[in-house]
């Protein structure tokens, strides 16, 4: 559904803290390897969350000794999140409304 990205991205890291790649990983695994986030949108995704203040970056170094930036959620990214949780559930409701009278 287009504007879940957000939403994606901000539960992935309420879970932990994560690197890119690590969090279109875990996007994938929790979805059973339905959804696949490319670079081209996750990057420039975190990029508008970080200027938000919704997730905050460290470089750090990988299990795999590379350095990479971690991203966390902020106290403000809990907030957005139960936000965005809110209206996910509103449209999937609706959306539901309109099957089920089609």
């Amino acid at each position: 559904m287009p504007g879940t990205l957000d939403l994606l991205i901000l539960k992935t890291l309420a879970r932990a803290p994560l690197h890119g790649y690590g969090i279109a990983l875990a996007i994938k695994r929790f979805s059973d390897d339905v959804l696949t986030v490319e670079e081209g949108s996750l990057y420039p995704a975190l990029q508008r969350l970080l200027l938000r203040g919704w997730v905050k970056a460290e470089w750090k170094t990988t299990e795999t000794n590379r350095r990479a930036r971690f991203y966390t959620l902020t106290a403000a990214g809990r907030k957005q999140l139960g936000v965005e949780l809110s209206q996910y559930e509103q449209a999937i409701a609706a959306i539901g409304r309109v099957l089920q009278n089609a």
